[in-house]
């Protein structure tokens, strides 16, 4: 029985409770720039001496600092950087044939897509497919299921999918995900939208590859302003869009003060989510304060836990990456 964890708890304490599971095993997380929740969690998980760290991001020169950060206080744990830009299926693929081609790593145990873009302005890939929707789920989708033959290869494989309590903001938007070529647009309805997606993404995992013994999961870190994901935002302003969103959609955040809390309360449940014991019966599952959420009170919407959606979006994501993907 795991320990009654909350939203006070750290990353730190999980690693040290988690740390036979964590001892040994191959980890890959998307977007670790300093600073950010990728790389607290990534720093704070050496700890407990996994066997190799995999770095990916965007910018090379700014992941090899937290890379740098984690070879200075734990030499013995290998690290590797992976340049992986979202956005771009070309990336995507270069950056998964790159990590496929690593015979020296036969296997990932976890993989944490972690990476995300926050209520930008509009935007459309070339593509042409909303920017934070196509990097905060389909780059994500192509890029775990092209490595998705390592990953089944662990005796143990993860897959977290870095969501928000943002999802609250909008479902997918099936017949409009380009909000009519920006004419309808919010940025933080598309944000919604994207984190909708992950939760939903986690769901056809479980169901897809549960069987074969993958473990698929969804978090909510919780409110964090420290991290370099809302710097462009005037958090003054936005927050009267937020709460006019929530109030058309009839959620009780209109109406409650947010809590904001650090980033090393926030990856706690990344950390849970990666390595806790006790999940393993709740494949699928939407997780915040490093615990499950409770799909019938306010922590998750309806949206967000249909296996018809997850299903729905999966053969959607297919046709707009081009690629069909059958385990």
């Amino acid at each position: 029985m795991a320990p009654p964890y909350d939203t006070n708890t750290t990353a730190d304490e999980l690693v040290n409770d988690f740390a036979a599971e964590i001892k040994g095993k191959v980890v890959l997380t998307t977007g670790v720039t300093p600073g950010g929740l990728g790389a607290v969690f990534v720093e704070t998980v050496a700890k407990a001496q996994p066997a190799l760290l995999i770095l990916a991001s965007r910018n090379v020169a700014k992941t090899q600092e937290t890379a740098d950060a984690i070879t200075s206080s734990h030499p013995n744990v290998a690290v590797r950087v992976l340049q992986l830009d979202l956005v771009s299926p070309d990336s995507v693929r270069e950056a998964a044939s790159k990590l496929n081609g690593w015979d020296d790593v036969p296997s990932i145990d976890v993989l944490v897509n972690n990476a995300a873009v926050m209520a930008t302005d509009y935007a459309v890939t070339p593509e042409g497919i909303e920017r934070q929707f196509a990097t905060n789920h389909l780059g994500h989708f192509l890029f775990t299921n092209l490595i998705m033959g390592k990953i089944l290869k662990s005796a143990s494989p993860r897959v977290v999918s870095v969501s928000s309590s943002g999802h609250r903001m909008s479902p997918i938007r099936w017949g409009d995900l380009n909000f009519d070529k920006d004419a309808t647009y919010n940025g933080w309805q598309a944000y919604g939208q994207s984190k909708t997606a992950n939760i939903l993404f986690a769901i056809s995992l479980a169901e897809k590859l549960g069987p074969k013994g993958l473990l698929a999961l969804s978090v909510h870190p919780g409110v964090i302003f420290t991290t370099g994901l809302g710097t462009h935002l005037d958090f003054a302003k936005e927050s009267q869009d937020i709460v006019s969103i929530h109030k058309r959609l009839g959620n009780p955040e209109a109406w409650t003060q947010t809590e904001f809390i650090s980033a090393e309360r926030g990856t706690a449940t990344h950390v849970f989510a990666a390595f806790a014991p006790s999940l393993k019966d709740h494949n699928g599952a939407y997780l915040l304060d490093s615990r499950v959420a409770d799909p019938f009170g306010d922590e998750v919407m309806a949206w967000a836990t249909s296996k018809i959606e997850a299903e729905r979006l999966w053969k959607l994501s297919e046709k707009l990456v081009g690629q069909k993907f059958s385990f």
